[in-house]
């Protein structure tokens, strides 16, 4: 028995980024959540959480990157808003990650945190985290540019009803800066490590992660991928949504082409995706 009302429940907007990086192989960047906290308590997942006041777009007009929040917005069939997406997951990125994906605001080079300025960014993040600064003013303070050119559109997922929390949850994927390093935040997050897309679908078959079904299918797009550069070549060209469905017999997400897919559940899970390979 619930204590709410499941279909009283709001239907928050969120952000996630896949942090991707060869290592030598392709592999994604994941974070296992602490086992109490109220939403997928105990599952591996990437950076992200829900859009907050202080991403909306009219604060990031002068120091954000590639895309105004119209380009942002028509990426994602909105008409309007569509920025605050992608300065959430970057936002997000940092508080959980400790990555922002940031450029120097004078010649645009990415931002590298090492050991001149890694304090202090690790106290930005702190700052961060405990609502006593917004990322604006760090990007302010540090002369800095959000990187939204880094970060690609890729899927929406909405959390299905009967959830305590539920969200529209856009899906971004970036390579991760080449010189700055990962870590949990070690309070919601509890771990993290890089991983192959086959190692991730081989540790959850054998029931040693747990991943929320749109996480799962993530990871299987991203499998059918060869190294980052592939990834972001694809994206790049801004696919069109696959509607995703759920077997009937399984249960399990299939997308198009994929068997059970022509007679399969639209109600049961509400997706859309675009990380696949492209011709080319």
């Amino acid at each position: 028995m619930t204590d709410f009302v499941p279909e009283e429940v709001p239907v928050r907007p969120a952000a996630t980024v896949m942090l991707i990086d060869d290592r030598p192989d392709l592999q994604v960047f994941m974070m296992e959540r602490h086992a109490n906290t109220v939403f997928a308590g105990g599952m591996w997942v990437f950076p992200g959480g829900a859009v907050d006041h202080q991403d909306d777009a009219s604060y990031y007009s002068t120091i954000a990157t590639h895309r105004t929040d119209s380009e942002a917005s028509a990426l994602m069939d909105l008409e309007s808003g569509g920025l605050a997406y992608f300065m959430a997951a970057i936002r997000e990125t940092f508080e959980e990650a400790g990555i922002l994906l940031a450029l120097h605001q004078h010649d645009e080079r990415p931002l590298s945190l090492n050991a001149e300025n890694l304090t202090r960014f690790e106290q930005y993040r702190y700052q961060l985290n405990a609502g006593d600064i917004d990322l604006k003013s760090i990007l302010e303070q540090e002369s800095l540019l959000a990187d939204v050119g880094q970060m690609h559109y890729i899927a929406r997922w909405i959390t299905p009803l009967g959830s305590p929390r539920r969200f529209d949850a856009r899906f971004f994927i970036s390579c991760i800066p080449s010189e700055q390093v990962p870590i949990h935040d070690n309070g919601e997050l509890v771990n993290s490590t890089w991983m192959s897309p086959h190692e991730i679908l081989e540790k959850f078959e054998r029931e040693e992660m747990a991943l929320m079904s749109p996480t799962l299918r993530m990871v299987r797009n991203l499998a059918a991928f060869d190294s980052a550069e592939q990834v972001i070549q694809a994206v790049e060209k801004n696919p069109l949504d696959e509607q995703a469905r759920v077997h009937r017999d399984s249960g399990v997400i299939v997308m198009p082409g994929e068997p059970g897919y022509d007679d399969a559940l639209t109600e049961v899970e509400n997706g859309w995706v675009r990380l696949r390979p492209q011709p080319l």
